[in-house]
C-alpha cells in the first residue's frame, strides 16, 4: 500500500517537473529552442554571405547583403541600393553556386552569378534592416534637403566602404537596378565614387508628375495609392493596403475622389501622400527632383546604359525624358548608351519571348543581357578590350527584330514626319479633310467613367492581376463603348514604320470647365490569323498616354478650359519603335477617363482635384475637330524598307 501511495504522489508531481533530460536555465526554467545567434552552417557553398552595417556620413548605418563567389579574386562589384528587402533579394536556397539564391527583384543569374561578380545588395535608410528615416525618392541635397545626405553621399559612402573592405574585389563598381533601384542608379552619378566605372538605370523612375509612377501630364495615377500606403507606411511594409470589393474599379468609385480614398485609409499620416495633396500641379517641388532637369547640370561622366521597355506600364517616362536631356551635350552623350526593348515594367531581367499575348518569335530578355547588358558591364568592370554595343539597340515590334543606331530620332517632328489626320467617318489617314469636316462628339460621364483594362479590375500585386501586361491588352473593349472615339485607317498595303515619339496634336471642346484627354496609337490585326486566331482582330496598343485638361497651356499654372470653345491639347506619347504590317489598321482612340489608372476628372474646375466634392462631377459632352485634330510620326509607308 505504502508502495502505491508513492507513486500516485510521484504521478500528481509530474507536470510540475522537467523530464528527464529537458534543458533548464540557472533558474529552473526550461531554455528556449532558438540560440541567440544561428550560425548557418555554410562552408560547402559556392559562394559567401556577408551581413553587415555599412555607416554613412550622418552615423546611420545601412543593412548590406554582400554575396562574393567563392575563391573570388580580382572580381568587380554589382551593387544595387533599394527600398524592396535586400533580405528578400537573395536566400539560402542553395548549396550550390551564386545563381540559384539570386532569384528575386533585380537579380540576373545569368549575368551576375555567371560574370563572376561580387553581388552587393543594400536597404536605403529607413527601409527593412536599415537605420535612418525613409522618404520617398529622397530629394537631392539642396532647396528641398538641408540636410548632408542623400541617395548620391549614400552611394559614395558604401562604395568608399565597399573598396576598402572587399580584398576579393578589383576595385571596379557597377551599379544598376530597375524602378526604384533604377533611381538610385541615377542618383549615383551625381558628385560619383571614383570607383563608379559604369550605371545601368532600368525603367527609371525620373519625374514622377511627367510621366513615371505618380502623375502622368497632371493626371494622378490613383492605382498607385496601394504601393503609396504599403511602401511609405511602415519601414517593412507591415501595413497593407484594404479593399471592401474586390474590383478596384468600385473601390476608387464609391471613394469619390483620390484625396477621399485615401483620407479614409489614415493616409494622412503619410507625409508622401500629404505632398501629393499639396502639389496637384508641376511647381518646384516636383521640378526640383526631377531626374532629367538635375542630371544635366550636374554633367554625366560614368558611363552610364539608360533601359526601356515600350510597354512599361509603371515608368514609361523616365529612360526616354533622360535621355534627350543628356543627349543635348556633346560630353555627356560620349558616356551614354540606351537600350529599347519589348518589355512590361522590368521585363528584361526574365524571360520575355512574348508581350502579353503578342509572341515575339525569341527571348527578347536573354538577348538583352547577353548581347547588349553584358558586354556593356564587363568593358569597364573587367576588360576593355570587349567590344561595347551600339549606343542605341532598339527592338522594332511588328517585325521583331533588333536593329543599332547612333541616336533616337529626334523629339520633335521638324521634319521626316508623317501625318496622320482624322477623317470624317472616323477614318484615318495621311490625306487632310477639308474645313469642312465637322466634329465627332462622345459623352464622358465621370460615374461610368472607362476602364483601363475590362472589368474586373484587379490591383497590382494580386495573383490574378493583368497589371503587369495591362499595356498590351485589347483594346476592343473600349473600342465598343460610346464614350471612346475610334479613327481608323485602310487596310495597310505597305509596312508602315513609326519612330520615336509620336506627337498629338488635338483640337477639342468640352460643355464642361475641365476634364482629361487620352489619345492611343493602336496596331488592329487582321480579322484572322492563321498561327494565332485568338489574335484575329486584336487591338494592340502601341503608345498611349493622358492630359489633364487644365494644364493645356502651362502644367505649373492650371486653367479652367473655357465652356464649348475649341482649344487646342498637345500631347507626345511615349516612344514606339513599331511596324504596321501589310494586312493590318492603324486606329487613333480618343476618350475622357481611364479609370482608375487615373483619377476621375470631375469635369467642373476646382482648385484641388483630390479633394474635389462629389456634387463637382458632371457629365459633359466633348467635340473633336476633326479638320484640325492630327498625329504626327517619325516613319511612315516606305520608311526603313
Amino acid at each position: 500500500m505504502r508502495k502505491i501511495l508513492l507513486l500516485s504522489a510521484c504521478l500528481v508531481a509530474l507536470p510540475w517537473m522537467a523530464m528527464a533530460g529537458e534543458p533548464t536555465t540557472p533558474d529552473g526554467g526550461i531554455a528556449a529552442d532558438m540560440p541567440e545567434h544561428f550560425q548557418a552552417q555554410d562552408s560547402s557553398f559556392g559562394y559567401v554571405r556577408r551581413d553587415v552595417m555599412i555607416p554613412m556620413r550622418d552615423g546611420a548605418k545601412l543593412h548590406t547583403v554582400i554575396i562574393i563567389p567563392k575563391g573570388a579574386h580580382g572580381a568587380p562589384i554589382l551593387l544595387t541600393r533599394t527600398p524592396y528587402s535586400a533580405d528578400h533579394m537573395v536566400s539560402f536556397g542553395s548549396s550550390g553556386n551564386m545563381g540559384p539564391i539570386l532569384q528575386g527583384y533585380d537579380n540576373m543569374p545569368d549575368v551576375i552569378a555567371d560574370g563572376g561578380y561580387i553581388r552587393v545588395i543594400q536597404d536605403v535608410r529607413g527601409k527593412y534592416g536599415s537605420e535612418g528615416r525613409y522618404v520617398m525618392n529622397r530629394p537631392m541635397r539642396g532647396p528641398l534637403n538641408a540636410t548632408a545626405v542623400d541617395h548620391s553621399t549614400d552611394t559614395w559612402d558604401t562604395i568608399e566602404w565597399l573598396v576598402h573592405n572587399l580584398p576579393e574585389s578589383n576595385g571596379k563598381v557597377g551599379i544598376l537596378g530597375v524602378s526604384y533601384d533604377g533611381y538610385t542608379a541615377i542618383t549615383a552619378l551625381f558628385h560619383p565614387h571614383p570607383a563608379l566605372k559604369v550605371s545601368v538605370p532600368m525603367n527609371p523612375m525620373v519625374d514622377g508628375w511627367m510621366g513615371d509612377d505618380w502623375f502622368h501630364n497632371g493626371a494622378f495615377r490613383e492605382e498607385m495609392l496601394p504601393y503609396i500606403y504599403e511602401q511609405d507606411g511602415t519601414p517593412k511594409n507591415t501595413a497593407t493596403w484594404w479593399a471592401s470589393q474586390y474590383d478596384s474599379y468600385d473601390v476608387f468609385l464609391r471613394a469619390g475622389s483620390a484625396g477621399a480614398a485615401g483620407r479614409m485609409r489614415g493616409m494622412d499620416q503619410i507625409g508622401f501622400f500629404r505632398q501629393i495633396l499639396a502639389h496637384p500641379a508641376y511647381d518646384q517641388w516636383w521640378q526640383l527632383q526631377a531626374m532629367d532637369r538635375l542630371l544635366p547640370r550636374e554633367g554625366l561622366t560614368v558611363p552610364t546604359m539608360l533601359v526601356h521597355s515600350l510597354w512599361d506600364q509603371e515608368d514609361n517616362y523616365g529612360a526616354i525624358a533622360l535621355y534627350y536631356a543628356l543627349e543635348k551635350d556633346p560630353a555627356a552623350a560620349s558616356h551614354l548608351w540606351l537600350a529599347v526593348g519589348p518589355w512590361n515594367h522590368g521585363g528584361e531581367i526574365h524571360e520575355a519571348s512574348t508581350m502579353g499575348p503578342v509572341r515575339l518569335r525569341s527571348d527578347t530578355g536573354l538577348y538583352f543581357r547577353q548581347n547588349i547588358l553584358e558586354p556593356f558591364l564587363a568593358h569597364y568592370l573587367k576588360d576593355s578590350s570587349i567590344p561595347l554595343p551600339a549606343r542605341v539597340t532598339a527592338f522594332r515590334s511588328g517585325e521583331n527584330r533588333w536593329e543599332s543606331e547612333s541616336a533616337l530620332p529626334p523629339r520633335d517632328c521638324a521634319s521626316g514626319c508623317t501625318t496622320l489626320h482624322l477623317q470624317p467617318g472616323q477614318g484615318l489617314g495621311e490625306q487632310a479633310p477639308g474645313a469642312d469636316a465637322g466634329v465627332a462628339r462622345y459623352v464622358s460621364d465621370p460615374e461610368h467613367p472607362v476602364p483601363y483594362v475590362a472589368r474586373p479590375v484587379v490591383s497590382k500585386g494580386r495573383p490574378d492581376s493583368n497589371w503587369r501586361n495591362w499595356l498590351a491588352t485589347d483594346q476592343r473593349n473600349m473600342a465598343a463603348r460610346p464614350d471612346v472615339l475610334s479613327f481608323t485607317s485602310p487596310v495597310l498595303t505597305a509596312p508602315f514604320v513609326v519612330r520615336g515619339q509620336p506627337h498629338m496634336h488635338l483640337t477639342a471642346a468640352t460643355t464642361g470647365t475641365d476634364g482629361d484627354f487620352v489619345v492611343k496609337l493602336i496596331d488592329v490585326y487582321p480579322d484572322e490569323v492563321a498561327d494565332q486566331p485568338e489574335m484575329g482582330g486584336y487591338q494592340l496598343m502601341i503608345s498611349a498616354d493622358i492630359l489633364r485638361g487644365r494644364y493645356r497651356e502651362s502644367f505649373a499654372q492650371p486653367h479652367p478650359i473655357p465652356a464649348n470653345v475649341q482649344q487646342a491639347y498637345d500631347m507626345a506619347l511615349p516612344l514606339a519603335n513599331h511596324t504596321f504590317l501589310p494586312g493590318h489598321r492603324i486606329m487613333i482612340q480618343i476618350q475622357s477617363s481611364w479609370f482608375p489608372l487615373y483619377d476621375r476628372n470631375p469635369q467642373t474646375y476646382v482648385e484641388n482635384i483630390f479633394l474635389a466634392p462629389k456634387d463637382a462631377y458632371r457629365p459633359a459632352t466633348v467635340s473633336v475637330d476633326i479638320a484640325r485634330s492630327w498625329l504626327e510620326v517619325h516613319g511612315g509607308a516606305s520608311a526603313g524598307h
